[in-house]
């Protein structure tokens, strides 16, 4: 399988080159401000550390969220110019299924006690999906959400289904992502879809047109 690189901006800015089940180099940064001032020079480190050029990578996947608005359109953008400029093939995957591939092997999960993994949507809501384990194929198999509620209105939506997840604390991180994207392409379950998941709507909008006639000086 050829060389991947991952980018994520879903909560900080991650990006990894990962082959073969393998991860060569991953640059992380917490900062969920400066997606924008990062991604370039986080791209540009992992692929000096690994000893690899551009043109040597041989497919990206970017993080679709779900996620804020601003920050997540800036993995989804530089993944999208990367692949372009290359002249390789883009996939989208998403970003708390990543979460869920690094986090279940070491969970014991059932029907009624699946993975819950949650990430900060702001504005007091969380994101969140469930996962019962992982396929044949590596894939972790998400069986609710991605979904987008208040942490109280979650507890509630999970009692009210008699459901008792074992949760994760493990962050996003772009190698995860990466190796999302290996078991994806063995089973044949590999997306192009790119569309960022917001989920709600975005916090800047257009300003409404004036309603009315201009009045003339």
């Amino acid at each position: 399988m050829s060389l991947i690189l991952a980018i994520d901006t879903s909560f900080g800015t991650s990006v990894a080159l990962v082959e073969n089940g393998k991860l060569l180099a991953e640059h992380n940064v917490l900062d969920t401000m400066k997606h924008a001032e990062l991604i370039g020079s986080a791209i540009t480190d992992v692929l000096a550390r690994a000893g690899v050029k551009p043109n040597q990578v041989g497919a990206v996947v970017a993080g679709r969220g779900p996620a804020p608005f601003t920050g997540l359109r800036v993995g989804l953008a530089a993944a999208t110019m990367f692949a372009a400029g290359v002249g390789i093939k883009l996939y989208g995957a998403v970003s708390l299924d990543a979460i869920a591939l690094a986090a279940l092997p070491a969970v014991d999960v059932s029907k009624d006690a699946p993975l819950l993994v949650t990430a900060d949507a702001r504005r007091k809501e969380v994101y969140w999906a469930l996962y019962s384990g992982i396929n044949a194929q590596g894939e972790p198999i998400r069986v609710d959400g991605p979904g987008v509620l208040k942490p109280a209105e979650l507890e509630d939506y999970l009692v009210n289904r008699n459901v008792h997840p074992i949760r994760t604390d493990i962050a996003i991180s772009a190698a995860s992502l990466a190796f999302l994207l290996e078991a994806q392409l063995r089973s044949g379950n590999a997306s192009q879809e790119v569309g960022a998941l917001y989920l709600r709507a975005a916090d800047a909008v257009e300003p409404k047109a004036r309603i009315g006639k201009a009045v003339s000086g």
